[in-house]
Formats: structure tokens, sequence, C-alpha cells
């Protein structure tokens, strides 16, 4: 006898798993988006810069000769899956689903939050802050996030949608100045709910401890964190995230999955800037 869950069950999971990632997720809203990408790859223009000419009449216009071209990201296919077995559970009942939801999501936010990151890290950009800004080997601090935003400023970066990724090890040190913590320079919220949202025009993302790497420690603590404009990064997804719920007789288990194809990739590294701290 086949075992099977009705259309409307598989509709309502999938729909809890979205919600779940969705809620995860913190980096992909950050970029640059293309989705229902058709095929493989998928390129993301990027324009040139021109400066105007003075205009002398009964003379030829003068062109800006802009240079147009383009970045080339390649999809890659991921899969969240767990088995729920029928005998410790009938079906996928409320306690199970809930739980499952939850990992599901979590797995394709951090795995999307990932990509993000990765793109960051191959970006090679040229602007760096050091971990010495601010004080010898010291930890994230006021002097690096004032360095990063006159780094973009000189790079005529827009000064909006700034965003800038940090470890919840940075988040720490920056609640123990007081230019972050007082409301004479920045909201309450980050004295009275210990959150950093934004400061000195940067939207903050704040992550911790990642089994899919995120931000990257090395051997002597220095850990490095991204500022970043919008249009730097690019998001591409081919297959939005769905799950499929499918019994396995050999198993005697539902084979609950979640599955996306999405990649990132940098697309102007002039727009990211990249800060070594130093934990201790």
């Amino acid at each position: 006898m086949s075992i099977a869950l009705s259309s409307a069950f598989t509709t309502l999971f999938d729909a809890e798993v979205t919600q779940a990632y969705q809620g995860k997720a913190q980096l992909v809203g950050a970029v640059r988006q293309r989705r229902g990408v058709e095929g493989s790859t998928v390129k993301f223009p990027k324009v040139g810069r021109g400066v105007a000419t003075p205009r002398i009449g009964q003379t030829d216009v003068t062109p800006l000769n802009v240079g147009f071209s383009n970045v080339t990201l390649t999809l890659e296919d991921w899969i969240a899956a767990e088995y729920s077995d029928i005998f410790s559970q009938q079906k996928v009942n409320f306690d199970e689903r809930s739980e499952l939801v939850q990992v599901l999501g979590n797995a394709i936010g951090r795995r999307q939050d990932q990509l993000v990151l990765a793109a960051l890290a191959a970006s090679g950009t040229s602007l760096t802050v050091a971990n010495d800004v601010g004080g010898t080997d010291t930890n994230m601090n006021v002097a690096k996030l004032r360095q990063t935003k006159g780094l973009m400023d000189k790079n005529n970066v827009p000064p909006t949608d700034r965003h800038m990724i940090i470890h919840s090890n940075g988040l720490q040190a920056l609640l123990a100045e007081t230019a972050v913590t007082s409301s004479d320079f920045n909201t309450v919220k980050a004295l009275v709910n210990g959150e950093l949202d934004t400061f000195l025009g940067f939207k903050f993302h704040v992550i911790g401890d990642r089994d899919e790497g995120g931000l990257a420690i090395d051997g002597s603590l220095d850990r490095t964190s991204f500022a970043f404009h919008k249009d730097a990064i690019g998001y591409g997804e081919g297959i939005a995230p769905k799950t499929e719920i499918n019994y396995v007789p050999e198993k005697t288990s539902f084979l609950v999955a979640s599955m996306f194809s999405a990649g990132a990739t940098t697309i102007d590294a002039e727009g990211i800037v990249s800060i070594v701290a130093r934990e201790s």
C-alpha cells in the first residue's frame, strides 16, 4: 500500500519552510538580485564611468566612451534534506514538522548568506582596513568604521545602500564604545537592546559562528569583516527554494527535502572594503 501526504499538507509545509529561511537569510536582500534565471549562468552588466566635457559651438560632440562589460555568475545546486521515520512519527506530526521547518529553513538561509560571504571574500578588493587601526591588534572599533567610511567616500561609492557584516564578537567590542551606545551619537537601540542597526551610514548585519564558514578567522585570531555597496555583489537564482516530501519505502520514512539553485559574485570590487580585527 502506498503512503502519501495530501497536496494541501505539502503546500503548507513548503510555506512554513519558506518563511523560516526568509527570516534567517540576512544578506541576500542586501545585494543586487536576479531571480528566475534560465540556464546555469546569469550576466550582471557593469557600466564604466565618464567625464563631462565643455560644449563648444559648431564642433562635434565628444562622446564619453563609457565602457560596458558583463560579470558572469554560474549557479550552483543546493539541497537540505532529512528523513522522518514513519514508525517514530505518524506522517509528520506538528511537533516534528515544526522542528524540520526550522532545521531546513536555517540551513537554506545560512547557505544563501554564505554564497554572498564567499563572493565578498573572493572579491580581491584593494580597499582594506588593518587590525592596527584604532590601536595595535585591536578588535572592531569606531576608528575602523570611520576609516571604512572614508575609503568608500574617497572611492565615490554612493552613500545610500551601504552595508556592513560583522561577527557577534565584533559587535560586543563596538558596544563597549560610547560613540556607538550613546544617544548623542547613535539611536538608543544599541544601548537598550544591545543591537546595532545603522551607524555612519552602514546597515549592520551581525552573524555568529557558522558551520558553512561565516566570517573567516585565522590562526592569529584576525577575523575579516566586510563593508559593501548593494550593487557591488550580485546574487542570481534559477530555482527558488522549495520543499518536497516523498515517502521512501526502503527506509519506511518520509524524505523532506528543501532545494534551490543560486550563486553570488563580485560585480564591482571598488564598492567593497575588507576590515581586519584581532579578536582576543
